[in-house]
């Protein structure tokens, strides 16, 4: 299972909480302000935008807050305005780390997120030292339950998938960044049950890491994805399936 794969996994486990969606609503309604700024505010002219609504409407995020976010970010209703920020660092045992933020104050979340990788046994890099290893994907988890191997391996080649996978829990695909909204699209039109759906950072390599720091990196994605200012968390780890079932209960 590729690294991306893994912390999918364990992201979508523990959203499930109502302190975790809470903050999972923030973070989305931020990356609609945000992309409403940069693009505009017509989601047909905007696919940020877009793909941005798509994603808090199948989180559950009420409409209204929806239209607020927008409306901020187009300057129809008063509002921060947030940069978005890119942080580079290595986690324990030489993981690449790939943060995407969106601040109203970039020295102050830069000062702790440099100080949340060395608490946690990584340590903050400069541009570009690992940016290299990912590439923006299309990323879709399937419930296996709703099909076998044969017909997902038909659907992925009517969808242009660019490369599948079969894991023990689910099915995925990968699309080229440009096919992600029609993909989605069509999997909504043939009610195809989704486990997760992205635009991801999808690492070309991956990092095997040693058992004894699976706490540490797993820790490490956690703090990240916790600050407020941090949208996504993006690692090229490779953990031992039994190690990380274990630690994603």
């Amino acid at each position: 299972m590729s690294g991306h794969s893994k912390w999918a996994t364990i992201k979508h486990k523990k959203a499930a909480t109502d302190a975790r969606r809470g903050k999972l609503f923030s973070k989305l309604l931020k990356e609609i302000t945000v992309a409403a700024r940069v693009g505009g505010g017509d989601p047909k002219g905007n696919p940020r935008l877009r793909t941005a609504i798509l994603e808090a409407r199948s989180n559950s995020v009420p409409n209204d807050n929806i239209d607020r976010a927008v409306k901020k970010g187009t300057g129809e209703i008063a509002a921060e305005v947030y940069e978005e920020v890119i942080y580079e660092g290595y986690g324990p045992g030489g993981v690449a780390v790939l943060v995407e933020a969106a601040t109203d104050n970039r020295n102050r979340t830069t000062g702790e997120i440099r100080h949340t990788f060395a608490r946690n046994g990584g340590n903050l890099g400069e541009a570009g030292c690992v940016a290299w290893m990912f590439h923006r994907r299309g990323y879709f988890a399937l419930d296996k339950s709703a099909m076998d191997e044969e017909k997902f391996m038909e659907l992925a080649l009517e969808l242009g998938a660019d490369d599948v996978a079969i894991e023990e829990d689910v099915y995925e695909i990968y699309t080229p960044m440009e096919d992600f909204i029609a993909t989605q699209e069509e999997l909504e039109r043939r009610t195809v049950p989704t486990v997760a759906k992205e635009l991801a950072m999808v690492p070309q390599t991956n990092v095997d890491v040693p058992p004894d720091k699976v706490n540490q990196v797993l820790r490490l994605m956690e703090a990240l994805e916790d600050h407020d200012d941090v949208q996504k968390v993006w690692a090229n780890l490779n953990v031992d399936e039994k190690i990380l079932a274990a630690q994603s209960r």
